[in-house]
């Protein structure tokens, strides 16, 4: 039985419900991100006993899940996308918005499907948006490339973010700082490429990165689609 199957239990002196408990998770990750949750944690949030929370969630796996599917109604799309190649861009637009809201989530993504009522929701218009285009196979891979390709776009930017705050260094103080030992490296002559990658190559921000890197997927995609 998942946590959402799972009935909740009456209220007791204190009164909590998991919409509470996750929206307090989730202050707490975008505070300190997922090491800083925990149920004792959340319960001191509530100002309730660690024990009380068990009868609402038996783990903290079922608490990240719950915390993943609240996301989702966030990235669910307003209206319904006009064709499969808006529904794949915003499904990985929004979720890149979400995850710049609550950096915790590029931890999390990628796993095993999102089972929650908004994950499902998620999922339902995306593949909708494919729905007779071609063989359900076919589909499947489209949503599991451009998912692919986010999900891991998302998770270097992010990474990028933290390191950005952990070192006091921007990309450019990185950049200025590592050049000498990168611009002898290069003075040898043993990397070529790598070297008309610096001198030549157009340095772009996060945002327009993952928009070119979308596009080129979802041309892909498209070409695949349009196969007989």
């Amino acid at each position: 039985m998942t946590v959402w199957d799972r009935p909740e239990p009456a209220n007791r002196p204190v009164p909590l419900d998991r919409e509470r408990i996750v929206a307090a998770a989730i202050a707490l990750a975008d505070e300190g991100g997922l090491e800083a949750v925990s149920l004792r944690k959340v319960a001191a949030r509530l100002n309730a006993g660690p024990m009380r929370l068990y009868g609402y969630i038996s783990t903290k796996e079922e608490l990240f899940d719950l915390m993943v599917d609240e996301v989702y109604a966030e990235i669910l799309p307003e209206e319904r996308p006009g064709d499969w190649r808006e529904a794949l861009g915003v499904l990985a637009h929004r979720t890149r918005q979400a995850a710049l809201r609550h950096e915790w989530l590029a931890d999390l993504l990628g796993r095993r499907p999102a089972l929650g009522p908004n994950g499902l929701a998620v999922t339902e218009a995306t593949l909708a948006a494919l729905d007779g285009l071609t063989d359900i196979d076919t589909v499947m891979r489209a949503v599991e490339i451009v998912s692919a390709y986010f999900t891991g776009a998302i998770r270097r930017e992010i990474t990028n973010l933290r390191a950005e705050r952990a070192t006091g260094l921007s990309k450019r103080d990185w950049q200025r700082a590592h050049g000498p030992h990168v611009t002898r490296m290069l003075a040898t002559g043993r990397f070529p490429a790598l070297a008309k990658a610096v001198y030549d190559g157009t340095d772009v921000d996060a945002e327009e990165s993952f928009e070119t890197g979308l596009d080129w997927v979802l041309d892909a995609v498209a070409a695949k689609l349009t196969q007989p």
